[in-house]
């Protein structure tokens, strides 16, 4: 897992639209909330981008992006993105590479069953393209309004 001060990892991944969109292009110009989800349309994950949906004015004024990140494809992004109304990209990481170089792609337990997934983490990434704060192991409820001020 990457901590504070440390480089954030460039990447280049398709959003919903099938847009490639790279951390670089909002370096020197915005900070980035970089927040990574299990799977698109599932009730924490839903609840989680609605929280960012229905905060989004208040990144904005802070000049901050948000951008979600799940191993879903993007016919599955524009589905949920879709649904929900969310007006941030949604990347497809389906081969898992940008989850690992952010160390958020690990071995979870569900049931007594033991599988490789996301595990739910937001990254603040400053001007400077470095990790200015991390979420590790988030809990749905408040974490917006948490990520919100930890950008004071």
């Amino acid at each position: 897992m990457l901590n504070p001060g440390e480089k954030a990892p460039d990447f280049s991944l398709h959003d919903q639209e099938k847009k490639k969109i790279s951390l670089r292009d909002f370096i020197s110009k915005q900070e980035v909330v970089l927040y990574f989800y299990p799977k698109d349309d599932t009730p924490g994950c839903t609840k989680e981008a609605c929280g960012f949906r229905d905060s989004i004015k208040a990144f904005e004024k802070k000049n901050v992006v948000v951008l979600g990140v799940s191993n879903d494809d993007p016919t599955s992004h524009q589905k949920f993105a879709n649904k929900y109304e969310l007006p941030f990209p949604l990347l497809s990481d389906v081969d898992k590479k940008v989850a690992e170089a952010y160390g958020v792609y690990k071995e979870k337990s569900m049931y007594g069953k033991k599988y490789m997934g996301i595990e739910r983490t937001t990254f603040v990434i400053g001007k400077d393209g470095k990790v200015k704060k991390v979420f590790p192991k988030v809990k749905v409820e408040g974490h917006v309004q948490e990520v919100l001020q930890a950008l004071e």
